[in-house]
């Protein structure tokens, strides 16, 4: 006689995403696995007394959601209240982020920080009816001349500053000089207060220090989020040395221990994959061997709910700073460069540097991933994994790329052969397709992220939000790897690398679990596996799919255990049998 489930679900669509992508319509949960998984009948012998059964009422079960690039911290100190909301649509204009701050300065003592997150110029006014116009300090400057003002953009690669943080910091035009274009100056050779890439941390450097306390604030502020959309797991790319400096830190690790801490507590509501960031963005491989080597213990309490797994690089920068590297000139002229080798290195220096990351993080028995936009910088980071792995043999270390915006055919044929993967962002995509038009020009804007020529190539993809970059909803990712429309016109970008419905699911599911070195155990709704759960009010299979946006997050559930509750709870005896 089978053991009482503690759960099991009814009357649904039950997308177990195995291999042939079963579609059930019920489904068991005992002791935190998947105990059956079938008709009603399959399910009748494990309901008990104590059983709780879900009438899905012809909506939709199917594996918690992996968000497989998601800065937890960070998102969470993007939001209020610990950070000034400067993202659209809470603002629509540079005249607005100035009233914001404005607003903030009222009640900020004089002389404390003002800090922002995620202003976007392709949905701020003025930048749209002019692209040549940035965000400069003298934007910000009449509202708030007692407060130093940092606004993170949302993509996390450039930084708007007023004259009184480029004081507080010591930001002149003399210190400005190694980091070139990195700092955007006037004709007069003066700091507008714009910095983007490495030259961010001429400012943020002299942010205080975000407390252990903040931290875990934030980083459960942001699982709370998580919850309620869904999402059972997540990758956290760039925690350590690196990604501490990012996120004003002082001390290796703290943000790491903050996760060990949630997770004595029991407070770890969503599963959490780490890659570590040994040096920040424009490090060389001097500096990151250092650091990589000097990490010290990674294992924690619990590999299935806190893991380290792999190394995070950063290659080059994103396609709106012209910063990505690319084999043909913008429009307007530069192709960028990689970040890596030091100020002044040339191409073949900088490629031999990110080879000489990659190839020391996996003879250390890392996966590695690798933040790389640009199509000619993907061609170098995807050659480096190759030379890698040849060099030293190791079994399936599922090394990928981050974003993979340009993702070239060449490259996908590699990536395949050898086992890599790469992970897209499909909610960046329906934010900057119209925005990137004025950047590569129409036919390149339209090709970023190709989902489907990846797919077709063979490459394992998983899909991520880069929060704080966009909002971790996956329905919205989901809409776009179906619709390819963009969030400011609606206009399609790229149609020929639509995907099918069951290929998207599994990019937020089995494929990110794969990435997580996991899929034997998570990722999908099999007997035996976690039950790891997302329960939708409402068919997806089939939903138009301009309205999966909207469908409601009912139900969310972590090795059985509900951590999101919308539903009222019917006693057992509501299965007749």
């Amino acid at each position: 006689m089978a053991a009482p489930a503690d759960l099991v679900f009814l009357n649904g669509s039950v997308l177990t995403v195995d291999p042939d992508f079963t579609v059930a319509s019920a489904l068991a949960v005992t002791d935190g696995v998947v105990s059956a998984v079938g008709g009603r009948e399959d399910v009748a012998p494990y309901v008990g007394p104590a059983t709780r059964v879900v009438d899905l009422d012809g909506g939709t079960l199917l594996p918690g959601i992996n968000d497989s690039h998601l800065h937890g911290c960070a998102f969470g100190v993007g939001m209020p209240p610990l950070s000034l909301d400067v993202k659209h649509p809470a603002v629509r204009s540079i005249a607005d982020v100035a009233d914001a701050v404005q607003e903030a300065a009222r009640s900020t003592p004089p002389g404390e920080w003002i800090i922002g997150h995620g202003w976007d110029p392709g949905f701020l006014n003025e930048c749209v009816a002019d692209p040549s116009r940035l965000p400069t300090r003298h934007d910000l400057d009449a509202v708030s001349p007692d407060h130093p003002v940092l606004l993170y953009s949302f993509s996390g690669h450039a930084t708007w500053v007023n004259s009184a943080a480029l004081v507080r910091a010591g930001v002149d035009r003399n210190a400005t000089a190694p980091y070139g274009p990195l700092v955007v100056t006037d004709a007069a050779g003066e700091p507008t207060g714009m910095l983007t890439e490495g030259a961010q941390d001429l400012v943020h450097r002299a942010l205080p220090a975000l407390s252990p306390k903040v931290r875990a604030e934030a980083i459960t502020a942001t699982l709370k989020t998580l919850a309620r959309l869904g999402v059972t797991s997540y990758t956290e790319p760039g925690l350590g040395p690196g990604g501490d400096s990012l996120m004003r830190g002082a001390l290796a690790h703290s943000t790491l221990d903050v996760y060990r801490r949630l997770l004595a507590d029991g407070e770890l509501t969503a599963r959490v994959s780490v890659l570590l960031l040994p040096s920040g963005m424009a490090g060389t491989g001097d500096e990151f061997i250092r650091a990589l080597d000097g990490i010290g213990e990674t294992m924690t309490a619990d590999p299935r709910l806190l893991n380290v797994i792999g190394v995070k690089i950063f290659a080059d920068g994103v396609v709106p700073n012209k910063t990505a590297w690319m084999h043909q000139p913008y429009v307007g002229g530069g192709c960028g460069s990689l970040c890596v080798g030091g100020d002044g290195a040339a191409d073949d220096e900088r490629v031999a540097e990110v080879g000489r990351m990659i190839r020391h993080a996996h003879a250390a028995g890392y996966q590695v991933g690798v933040h790389v936009t640009g199509d000619r910088g993907i061609d170098a980071v995807v050659d480096a994994f190759a030379d890698a792995a040849a060099e030293h043999p190791r079994p399936d270390p599922r090394h990928y790329v981050i974003h993979g915006d340009f993702l070239t055919a060449r490259s996908m044929k590699l990536l395949a052969a050898h086992g890599f993967g790469v992970n897209m962002n499909p909610t960046i995509k329906w934010t900057v397709a119209d925005l990137e038009e004025e950047f590569v020009g129409p036919e390149r804007a339209a090709y970023a992220w190709p989902y489907r020529d990846a797919i077709d190539a063979g490459v394992t993809v998983a899909s991520g939000s880069d929060a704080p970059v966009t909002f971790p909803d996956w329905r919205q990712g989901i809409a776009t790897m179906l619709l390819r429309e963009s969030k400011a016109s609606g206009r399609v970008s790229g149609p020929d690398q639509r995907i099918q419905l069951a290929e998207a699911v599994r990019t937020y599911t089995v494929n990110a679990a794969w990435q997580d070195l996991a899929e034997d155990w998570k990722g999908s709704l099999e007997v035996g596996k976690v039950a790891d759960l997302c329960v939708l009010a409402g068919d997806l299979l089939s939903a138009d799919p301009h309205d999966i946006p909207d469908m409601p997050v009912v139900l969310t559930a972590v090795g059985g255990e509900i951590v999101y509750d919308a539903l009222d709870a019917p006693g057992g005896d509501a299965l007749a049998v």
